[in-house]
Parts: C-alpha cells; sequence; structure tokens
C-alpha cells in the first residue's frame, strides 16, 4: 500500500469512528483511495505529495456536494474546481471530503449550519468557531493534514485560535476567490488551515496566483519562509479582552521580543473601533446581492424558504440597506469608512513590520449558549480580525497557550498582521512564535 492511500485510509477510519461527534465533514470523497493510489503510482511526485486535505463546503470540488452547510443547496455537486482545488490537486494533494461550516458563512460560531454545529476537538463540548468550523476542526481532530477555508471578517482565525491550530487569511487579491461562493466579495478570501506555519507557507505558495477568472487577483513572490531579523513590532490594544487571554499573549511577545531584541512599541489605529459597524452593512449589502442567484430555478431550491435564521436576517438587512430610496447610502457610507481604516493600517505599516494582538477576545462558548445571545455580541466575536479584512492586509493566528478554566485546557490564539502582500514576512514572524 502506498504512503497516501494508507493515510486516507487511516483518516477514513478516524472519520467514521470520530466525526458522529464532531460534525467536522460532512460528506466524503468517494473516490479518495483511488485518487491516492493514482498520485502514489506517478513517478514525478507534486509538492503536496503526501499531503491530505479538507475543503469548506463554499468552495466548488467538481463532483462532490458543495452545499454551504444549507438545505438550500442540499445536493448540489459543483460542476468545477475552484482556482485553489485545481491548484491542490496539480500538485497532487488529494481531497478526502468537504467540511462543515456556518450555513453560507453566516455565523461565528458554527452553530447556523443546517447539519448540526461543529464540536471543538480541542475543548469538548464547546464551539469551534467560525465560519470555517469544519476546517479547524478537521485538522485539530487529526481527520486530515490540512483544510481549505474562507476568510471574509475572521472565518479562518476566530476557529484556528479556538481549536488551536494556524490558520492565514491571505492579502487581499492574492489568492483566486473562482469556485468560492462568496459571503462579501470585497471581503472574502480563500486561505489554508494546518498544523504548522510551514505547512501554510507551502499551501499558500501553491495557490496564489493571477487568475483570468478573478479581476482582483494578483501576481506575488514566493511565499517561502525566512529570516526576520531586527523588526519593529506593533502591540494593539483593544478594550474588551479576557485578561488571562491577554495576559498570556502579553508575556508572548515580551519573550520572543526580548530573545530576538525586537523593538515593541503600542500602536494605535483610531478608529478601530467602527471596525464591526462598518463590516456588516458591507456583508450584509453583498450577501443579500450575491444571494439572488439562489431563487429556485437554477439550484433547485428559494434560499429564503430553506435558510436559518442568520441567513435570512442577512439578506433582510442586505434588502433594506440597497433599497433604492436609499440610494446606496449606508453602503457608500460604510466604504466610505473602510478606505480611513486602510489608509490608518498603511500609516502604521510606514513605521512597524507587524502588529500583534489577541486573535479573538473571549473564549469559545458552549455549544447552544449562542441561542441566547443577541446577534451583536455573537458579532463581537469577529471584532479584532475584522480590520485584517478591512484593510485587505495579510493575518494569520498562531497558537499561544492554553487558558484554565476549572480542569479545562481552552486553547487561544495570537495574531499577527503584515502589511498588504507582505504575506512571506508575516509568516516568517508567525514562525518565530509558534
Amino acid at each position: 500500500m502506498g504512503l497516501v492511500e494508507g493515510k486516507v485510509r487511516r483518516y477514513i477510519d478516524e472519520i467514521k469512528k470520530r466525526n458522529g461527534k464532531i460534525k467536522a465533514f460532512l460528506s466524503l470523497n468517494e473516490n479518495a483511495v483511488e485518487d491516492a493510489k493514482f498520485v502514489d503510482g506517478k513517478s514525478k511526485k507534486g509538492r503536496l505529495y503526501g499531503y491530505v486535505f479538507g475543503i469548506k463546503s463554499n468552495i466548488c470540488v467538481k463532483g462532490l456536494e458543495t452545499n454551504c452547510a444549507s438545505l438550500a443547496l442540499k445536493g448540489f455537486k459543483a460542476p468545477y474546481d475552484a482556482f485553489a482545488v485545481e491548484k491542490i490537486k496539480a500538485e497532487d494533494g488529494v481531497i478526502i471530503g468537504m467540511l462543515n461550516m456556518d450555513e453560507f458563512a453566516c455565523g461565528s460560531s458554527g452553530e447556523s449550519s443546517a447539519f448540526g454545529a461543529c464540536e471543538n476537538p480541542s475543548a469538548l463540548g464547546r464551539i469551534a468557531g467560525g465560519s470555517s468550523s469544519g476546517s479547524a476542526a478537521a485538522v485539530a481532530a487529526g481527520f486530515c493534514d490540512i483544510a481549505l477555508g474562507s476568510d471574509t471578517g475572521g472565518s479562518i482565525r476566530n476557529p484556528a485560535s479556538h481549536c488551536g491550530v494556524a490558520g492565514v487569511k491571505p492579502s487581499y487579491g492574492l489568492v483566486s476567490r473562482y469556485g468560492l461562493i462568496d459571503l462579501s466579495m470585497s471581503l472574502d478570501q480563500i486561505g489554508p488551515i494546518a498544523k504548522k506555519i510551514s505547512e501554510c507557507a507551502l499551501i499558500l505558495d501553491i495557490i496564489r496566483g493571477k487568475d483570468e477568472k478573478d479581476a482582483i487577483s494578483v501576481e506575488s513572490g514566493k511565499i517561502e519562509i525566512g529570516k526576520v531579523g531586527k523588526l519593529r513590532v506593533g502591540v494593539l490594544k483593544v478594550n474588551g479582552i479576557d485578561k488571562r487571554m491577554q495576559k498570556i499573549i502579553d508575556n508572548k511577545v515580551r519573550e520572543i521580543s526580548k530573545k530576538n531584541r525586537w523593538d515593541v512599541k503600542e500602536v494605535d489605529i483610531k478608529h478601530i473601533d467602527l471596525a464591526v459597524q462598518t463590516y456588516y452593512p458591507l456583508v450584509y449589502a453583498e450577501f443579500f446581492s450575491g444571494t439572488r442567484r439562489f431563487d429556485g430555478r437554477k439550484y433547485g431550491r428559494k434560499i429564503e424558504d430553506f435558510c436559518g435564521e442568520e441567513v435570512l436576517r442577512r439578506i433582510l438587512g442586505g434588502s433594506e440597506i440597497t433599497k433604492a430610496e436609499h440610494h446606496g447610502a449606508y453602503y457608500k457610507k460604510a466604504l466610505e469608512v473602510k478606505e480611513i481604516i486602510k489608509e490608518e493600517f498603511e500609516k502604521v505599516f510606514e513605521k512597524i513590520d507587524c502588529i500583534i494582538l489577541p486573535t479573538v477576545p473571549s473564549l469559545p462558548w458552549k455549544i447552544g449558549q449562542g441561542k441566547n445571545m443577541r446577534p451583536e455580541e455573537i458579532y463581537s466575536a469577529d471584532a479584532l480580525t475584522i480590520p485584517a479584512n478591512l484593510a485587505e492586509i495579510c493575518s494569520v493566528s498562531v497558537p499561544a497557550g492554553f487558558v484554565l478554566e476549572g480542569r479545562e485546557k481552552i486553547p487561544i490564539g495570537i495574531q499577527i498582521m503584515c502589511g498588504k502582500g507582505e504575506d512571506a514576512k508575516m509568516l516568517s514572524i508567525a514562525k518565530m512564535f509558534e
């Protein structure tokens, strides 16, 4: 039996044993073993030979059910591969199946999936985070080597932090969005979740690049981990962070900066407190626009008749924001503030190399607790990750340690942000925190 075939068979056994509780995978690729045999038999192997992938269920994989964890798209099999998926297959990565998520990527906890909330394998009974809940949970549970997720306002970094793995939101435009069923096209990015920063760098280097099917995609330099030398580090302090988490982050920054003789200072992003209020009008308006294709003709079901509460909230909110009598005023105002935040980050990055802060403000809550929370409480889970999407910069969550709560050891992540296009530098810094 070949290397990858053996791996795939072990992962399938593990998924069949434990996925019933964790709910990371929604479906398996029935051809995964044959795909593994094929790459094992090749005389010349690609750069991803030996790696087994899970794919978030809003990223198209030809022939696999790409349902966005929604009954509205139940049974829909993608007719083509997303650009990122094509790249993975071309380098002999094997796709084992499709992963759970918040329905249509609308959520921060994984609880809005129509197929049940994904459980955190690193803190059982708690949420895995969202919206790429299955992507982080599958890697943390040992169901696959690497997963692809999508990040609109923290949807890769948030669950990576909660599950104790690494997750990357690339610079806007670094990875083509072709084949991604969008939440908000002015913010969405596809990125990797893995156990090691070196694996994230490898995947990002493979899936990056200009794609004629995505106008905002760009060519970039090679993504590889290198030496960073002496750095100017900006620490961003934000109100409302769990004090236990902040203490761990502060200690980590102090320890690594002292060891490497980095210059550390606090930085201020003047309008960062407007990030959440800016983000949601953009998301509501763009999500409403994007979902008009799910009208019951081409894809079988009308989204409003089959979706859950959070998806409906965003559709109705987007409908109101984009009404003709408003002339797009709220959307335009949000775009203006987005530009202000983007410019503020650009000015800060003229003086420093990276910004460091926690990935999320609080620990993952218990599954089911979200039902008793107000939408704005749930939305605040992404308060620290949203700014990177608005500023179009790159950002990564790296495991930083654990908070003890009773007898539980709950993982937390440290977030590192760098300027747009500085993904390689960001990952090189992240490697030093790993």
